[in-house]
């Protein structure tokens, strides 16, 4: 016997037994014998649950269903799960990017251990953050990693029904955003001479300097283009995700004209590139590495247009957008950003493609003759 009421321990493990009233032995059998822990205080509440599930089911003389023993103790067992268990969960059931929260779990684990989610103190948290700074990462980046892991504990503490206070939450950056620093664009006169050069170089690292610039697109939803995504015949481009990359977020799957140097660099990119991707290169087992794209590139880039980066082309495309007052909504729809000016922007279908290729065309670089020397 034992102390707990309706069990008895064996061997160290106790199990809940209890005799059957007659009006239920019918549905239960006449005898109850159901192991539940070896933990005392773990036994006790198991045996207090399912004390009451089964009152609850005797309750009535007629039409008694029984109840399923076995899964009414699993759904009160409570969930333990490390860090980077409930991290693959998260990365699953919101479908986002893989890498960013990756980065910032390896680093972390590193520091404070793959440890179930509820043992996470402040003190983890604030080891983090010294480790970050100390590493020589810009304040912007301490908190994409900071917000990474918090996002991931938020999610496992609803989901495991955890009262805790996320070690994470309003965490000071000393410094934050001063170290911050305002992109270069792109002139007029620089884009024009870099797109002629990459016509005229036959390389299609170089070609991804009109692609972008021409379409405002991110490096990788260009890299990781499928040639079922590119159509020439009506000069458009469809930007959504594959088996080799996913897109940024929801917002950023769209359909794009191509204009001007962007189609002429499609057709000479095009003939470099296999069955499946534009740019096969990049591509290998089923996955994008688009990072890899955009070092080559930024060595071209940087060397000829003092020290400029292929992001900047995407922050040129903006401004060239804003500087013909094209309407805010569609420069968002255009370039994939998720729009914050208004809710009513996320209503209906959006601008038609027509509406965007006369505001492309109307930015776009005019193509004439360049000199190389």
């Amino acid at each position: 016997m034992s102390h707990i009421p309706y069990t008895l321990c064996r061997s160290g493990t106790y199990y809940y037994n209890r005799r059957v009233p007659k009006h239920a032995v019918q549905a239960y059998g006449s005898f109850i014998r159901q192991a539940l822990s070896k933990c005392p205080e773990e036994a006790e509440a198991y045996a207090k649950r399912l004390g009451n599930v089964l009152e609850g089911s005797w309750s009535t003389t007629t039409s008694i269903q029984p109840v399923d023993i076995p899964t009414i103790l699993l759904s009160f067992k409570p969930r333990s799960f490390k860090l980077s268990e409930i991290a693959t969960e998260y990365v699953v059931v919101k479908s986002i990017d893989p890498r960013p929260p990756r980065i910032a779990l390896q680093s972390f684990i590193s520091l404070a251990g793959d440890r179930d989610v509820g043992e996470y103190m402040r003190e983890d948290a604030k080891l983090f953050l010294r480790h970050l700074e100390m590493s020589g990462n810009k304040t912007a980046t301490i908190r994409k990693r900071i917000n990474s892991i918090s996002a991931i504990l938020n999610y496992a503490y609803a989901e495991l029904d955890l009262d805790k206070r996320n070690p994470f939450s309003r965490l000071f950056i000393k410094g934050e955003g001063e170290d911050s620093h305002k992109r270069g664009t792109f002139s007029n006169e620089q884009l024009k001479w870099g797109y002629d050069k990459a016509l005229a170089s036959g390389s299609q690292i170089k070609l991804l300097m009109p692609l972008l610039g021409e379409t405002g697109c991110r490096l990788a939803e260009v890299v990781g283009l499928k040639l079922e995504d590119i159509d020439l015949v009506n000069d458009l481009i469809h930007i959504r995700p594959n088996s080799a990359r996913r897109l940024k977020t929801k917002s950023s799957q769209r359909t794009l004209p191509l204009v001007g140097y962007a189609k002429l660099a499609m057709e000479q990119a095009l003939k470099q590139a296999d069955d499946t991707f534009l740019f096969p290169r990049y591509i290998r087992d089923e996955k994008c590495y688009a990072t890899h794209a955009s070092n080559a590139l930024n060595k071209w880039l940087k060397k000829d247009f003092d020290g400029l980066t292929a992001h900047c082309l995407r922050h040129t495309f903006r401004d060239r957008l804003r500087a013909v007052e094209c309407p805010m909504d569609l420069i968002d729809q255009i370039g994939g950003w998720k729009s914050v000016s208004s809710i009513g922007n996320s209503y209906g279908i959006g601008y038609q493609n027509s509406k965007m290729l006369t505001w492309m065309i109307l930015i776009s670089v005019n193509k004439k003759p360049t000199q190389f020397f």
